[in-house]
């Protein structure tokens, strides 16, 4: 275990039940911009590939997995540093110079980028294996996501959780509708959808500039280091973290391009669509909404273990059961979300890449006390063992086994990442596991586990029919139990 002297903190059972109430109410007024996102993301997969080749679809998919390699290093981090410290600067009465380093950070890194592009574009191309005009439309459209990232974690920052859900609505709406566009009457392919994209994203940022009032606070200052330091002490380890995060999920598709070609890159891209977007989104509700309120409670020094330990156990009880469902039934959820069998090889990474994600979710519960403390640093280690790891298991996996390959290395990796947290634990911040909770599932899955032999062996009914009875019966049997057996004890 990882000694590491912090500050002490107290109970305050007001102060806590109070920013319960507000997490739940943030989470009602997320919650139309994430269950939008959520049906975009399942919108998306059955139209984009039903306008697409599994070819096309796989460089579609490259050119964002490039994109989202290009913002974890130059962009993503300003933005979730920016998150962290707004409050801390909000109480010292000196957002100018925080928003001045924050742009200023960002801009920086953008010409930095451009320039490292530039000089080594051919590296660029021979490892990434993305075709020039990709490349170049890749590094116009970062300019819009990485502005769109920053406000959007400004947003975060101040609360305004019903800007953030009309913005996000929006942007989701406009990006398919132009992606549709410009595929079905200008037959661009894949560039169609970055075009969308690049056109949807602008307009938004036009919006959040607005939401976030940040031209009322930013004015031109000298930046200063005093400034500048902790958002990079505390940025740059997250960037790794996200690029080790990267190296798990989405390194896959470069290392099957290589082997495969494009077409079994869009098998992994639907496969991965399927699962990590689709199912982050819903599963970030949670998140979304508790984070910022949680920074909150820990800076003015309040025990936030058991409001952690109780959100922890909220998504596990949403999250394993669907999980758990769609990995049951992957061939029948590829074809329902996505475009004839072209893609339905797609089934066999399903159940890997869905339990993938569960645990690493659920790692942002294990690991919020590295971020809370400011020791990113640990993340980032454990990130990094855990990106090595899948790495080397994709080169060794992948060309004996192919697509399952790349699933078993993209669990393992995930599956290591979420142990590695539970291992290093700083003092005063362990999570409070909910074993309550736990103890109610594992009994509401022994019914679950009847009915699904029943449907496999005796009764014949729909599949969607079988896949939400079968979820239905497990949360009746959780909710039974919470009013019977488990009804005198507290979550």
């Amino acid at each position: 275990m990882i000694k590491v002297k912090i500050m002490e903190y107290i109970e305050n059972k007001e102060v806590e039940e109070e920013q319960l109430k507000g997490i739940f109410r943030d989470m009602v007024k997320y919650s139309p911009s994430k269950i939008c996102g959520m049906l975009g993301n399942a919108i998306i997969v059955p139209v984009y590939t039903s306008l697409l080749t599994p070819d096309e679809y796989g460089l579609y998919s490259l050119s964002i997995a490039f994109l989202s390699f290009l913002c974890i290093i130059f962009s993503d981090w300003i933005g979730l540093s920016g998150l962290r410290f707004f409050r801390q600067h909000q109480l010292m009465h000196d957002m100018p110079k925080y928003l001045t380093t924050l742009v200023t950070m960002l801009t920086t890194n953008l010409l930095i980028m451009f320039v490292v592009s530039f000089f080594c574009r051919d590296h660029f191309f021979e490892f990434f294996h993305i075709p020039v005009k990709y490349f170049l439309a890749i590094l116009l459209l970062i300019i819009p996501v990485a502005i769109r990232a920053l406000l959007f974690q400004l947003l975060r920052a101040q609360l305004k959780s019903m800007s953030f859900t009309v913005s996000t609505i929006l942007n989701q709406i406009l990006t398919i509708g132009l992606s549709i566009f410009f595929a079905k009457y200008f037959h661009m392919g894949a560039m169609a959808l970055l075009l969308g994209m690049g056109i949807s994203i602008s307009l938004i940022d036009l919006l959040l500039i607005y939401q976030s009032n940040i031209l009322s606070w930013f004015k031109f200052q000298k930046v200063e280091w005093n400034t500048m330091f902790p958002i990079v002490k505390y940025g740059i380890p997250i960037a790794a973290t996200s690029l080790s995060t990267w190296i798990i999920n989405q390194s896959n598709k470069f290392i099957m391009n290589s082997i495969s070609g494009f077409s079994d890159v869009g098998l992994v891209g639907v496969a991965y669509s399927l699962t990590l977007p689709l199912l982050m989104t819903i599963f970030s509700i949670i998140t979304v909404a508790a984070i910022p309120r949680i920074i909150n409670m820990y800076e003015e020094k309040i025990d936030v273990r058991p409001i952690i330990s109780r959100f922890t156990g909220y998504y596990i009880l949403i999250a394993l059961p669907v999980i758990t469902v769609i990995s049951m039934y992957a061939p029948d959820y590829v074809l329902m979300l996505s475009s004839g069998d072209k893609f339905s090889m797609a089934c066999k990474l399903i159940p890997f890449f869905a339990f993938g994600t569960f645990f690493m979710s659920l790692a942002d519960y294990t690991t919020l006390q590295y971020h809370l403390a400011n020791k990113t640093y640990i993340d980032f280690v454990i990130k990094l063992i855990s990106g090595i790891s899948g790495a080397v298991l994709n080169f060794i996996l992948i060309p004996q086994y192919g697509l399952i390959g790349a699933g078993m290395a993209t669990f393992a990796a995930n599956f290591l990442y979420f142990f590695l947290s539970t291992v290093i634990v700083l003092p005063g911040l362990g999570l409070r596991y909910p074993t309550i909770t736990i103890s109610k599932m594992l009994l509401s899955f022994v019914p679950f586990g009847g009915l699904y032999y029943l449907y496999c062996n005796y009764v014949k009914v729909p599949v969607l029919f079988e896949m939400i009875s079968l979820m239905l019966v497990f949360y009746l049997c959780y909710w039974g139990l919470g009013n019977t057996v488990f009804k005198k004890v507290k979550f």
